[in-house]
């Protein structure tokens, strides 16, 4: 299969010929169909995410259909049409148990299959992945990251579920739980964001305030549900959200890893009101609360993972909303890129010109 590798981090990806072992025990192979350009990939790509096992091959989100499937595996067959999951999940330690499958006590380790070993290889080396190495034209997966879905769902749209909407919209809806009528506000409105806009939506949240740099991103985030729309270049962000919604944001999501974009989310929330951390940081970040906030107004501090997801209900159900015209997901499209154009759509995306960007693979 081909693959674009990172060998070392602030060096541009290879797209090569690689060596795919089949599956062995509990193990599926997937041939990709799409691939969602992924900005935790960019963070590895350029260093800022360290710690990460090279050579690798690296992607979290994609679909397409599964070839083949090793000793052990239920609930998948060859020709299924699935959704990749990120996250491999045992089902049975007590995360697993307790509905949190993205926090599984049991992970393989990081860059290998749960063996410990790994299925790409080129010439003799071996090559490691970053979640499930989902910029792969072909890919060996844990049965666990593998969700069958309906196959008259469009396997490129679907591509998408498995990363960027699911972790959006899961963070309103299962880490959140926010109710209808709840005062929201988004700060950062790429990929992510815009679903978490979206998820507020088909909350029934009101009003629903996006926060960005990008005046072409805010506009996105209006068709999507927001009902105001705040230019961080322009104006104080926390200021222009209390000058909306006086009384301060019930639920305000961060999806930008930056310490002064959390201080103001911080910062604009109601007594009671709730912080959801969704960016991820640069190895070492640190950030700072005065626990006076925590105790005197009952804010809350919340970490969402994957949106809070159960991958094997939670894709089926972004599936029947977008069927049912209630979940966009063309619209995240921001342009179509061959394997050849990854370093291309990884440039585009460091640059702030992409909601989404997918990866079409040749059939």
């Amino acid at each position: 299969m081909r693959a674009p590798v990172l060998f070392r981090a602030g060096e541009p990806l290879q797209v090569l010929d690689i060596e795919l072992e089949p599956p062995r025990t509990d193990e599926v192979t997937v041939r990709l169909a799409a691939s969602g350009v992924c900005h935790t990939c960019l963070h590895v790509m350029d260093g800022s995410l360290t710690g990460i096992k090279l050579p690798a091959v690296l992607g979290d989100e994609g679909a397409g259909v599964v070839t083949q499937i090793g000793p052990g595996v239920q609930g998948v067959a060859v020709g299924d049409h699935v959704i990749i999951s990120w996250a491999p999940a045992c089902g049975r330690c007590r995360q697993c148990a307790n509905g949190r499958p993205a926090l599984c006590e049991a992970r393989p380790p990081q860059g290998r299959l749960a063996d410990g070993t790994v299925r790409m290889h080129r010439g003799g080396q071996d090559i490691y992945h970053f979640g499930p190495a989902a910029y792969a034209s072909e890919m060996v997966l844990p049965s666990s990251c593998v969700v069958p879905i309906r196959k008259d769902m469009p396997l490129e749209l679907a591509a998408l579920i498995g990363c960027s909407v699911t972790t959006g919209v899961g963070a309103v809806t299962r880490t959140a739980r926010v109710p209808a009528g709840a005062a929201v506000a988004v700060f950062g409105c790429g990929g992510i964001g815009l679903n978490v806009v979206q998820g507020a939506r088909l909350s029934g949240a009101q009003p629903i305030i996006a926060v960005d740099v990008s005046q072409t991103k805010l506009e996105t985030a209006g068709l999507f549900g927001a009902t105001h729309l705040v230019d961080a270049t322009r104006e104080d962000p926390a200021a222009a959200i209390l000058r909306a919604h006086p009384a301060g944001i019930d639920y305000a999501f961060v999806t930008i890893g930056r310490q002064d974009t959390m201080d103001a989310a911080w910062s604009s929330l109601s007594p009671a009101g709730a912080c959801v951390v969704l960016g991820r940081m640069a190895t070492g970040a640190r950030m700072e609360i005065d626990p006076e906030r925590l105790y005197g107004r009952e804010n809350r501090l919340l970490g969402s993972r994957y949106g809070s997801a159960r991958p094997v209900e939670d894709f089926s159900i972004m599936v029947e909303l977008y069927l049912a015209g209630k979940l966009m997901l063309e619209e995240l499209v921001t342009r179509r890129y061959a394997l050849d154009e990854v370093q291309e759509a990884h440039r585009a995306l460091a640059a702030g010109e992409l909601a989404r960007g997918l990866i079409v693979h040749a059939a």
